[in-house]
């Protein structure tokens, strides 16, 4: 019989494989907390974070003796719930290039980095940037991030190019970067799904 607590991860997930249900617990036990506190700095909503995690361990244990973890665990189940974090966010009614965007900067979020956001404190100062955009590339960009339109939609509405709104947004996020740095993309994750439940 194994002390569960005192296996490392790399016995857990053999373990996993042969769908031991202890060894499921274990690593249920040791992540979960962590993978809830990640899913809420990006959603802002308990239930919601509360129900992707609970859904990502549902999807590993499913198919636990078909598990392919090629870097270390935790790793493994950052990327996991950080993708359906991506799914869900895709699933609400946003402007899918604004998505795209979103995501690469969530990308480059190391774990650490997400974990100690404040979350109010970076949509204030995302929204002081905001307004100190350009005119035309400010309500470009509130008409994608706000108002969810698609580029086609804000092209006709403002009598613009598709291309040139694609160029405003781009222009807007790396206007963005350079004065949030490395916390402009989980700033705009936030007010995104936000701005959504309102």
């Amino acid at each position: 019989m194994y002390n569960y607590s005192e296996l490392v991860d790399e016995e857990l997930i053999l373990l996993l494989k042969e769908r031991d249900k202890l060894a499921f617990t274990e690593v249920y036990r040791r992540n979960w907390h962590i993978l809830y506190l990640h899913a809420f700095k990006i959603l802002g909503n308990e239930d919601e974070a509360k129900d992707l995690v609970q859904d990502t361990f549902f999807s590993i244990w499913a198919k636990a003796s078909d598990l392919e973890i090629k870097t270390n665990l935790n790793g493994y189940l950052f990327v996991a719930v950080r993708n359906r974090i991506f799914s869900l966010i895709r699933k609400k009614k946003a402007n899918p290039d604004f998505v795209d965007i979103l995501i690469t900067e969530l990308n480059q979020l190391d774990n650490a980095t997400v974990e100690h956001i404040d979350e109010r404190e970076l949509i204030r100062l995302i929204d002081l940037e905001i307004e100190q955009l350009p005119k035309k590339m400010k309500e470009v960009f509130n008409l994608s991030r706000k108002e969810f339109l698609t580029n086609k939609e804000i092209a006709m509405k403002l009598n613009m190019s598709e291309e040139a709104v694609k160029k405003q947004i781009h222009r807007s996020i790396k206007v963005l970067k350079l004065k949030l740095g490395n916390y402009a993309g989980i700033s705009m994750a936030l007010i995104s799904v936000i701005h959504h439940r309102i």
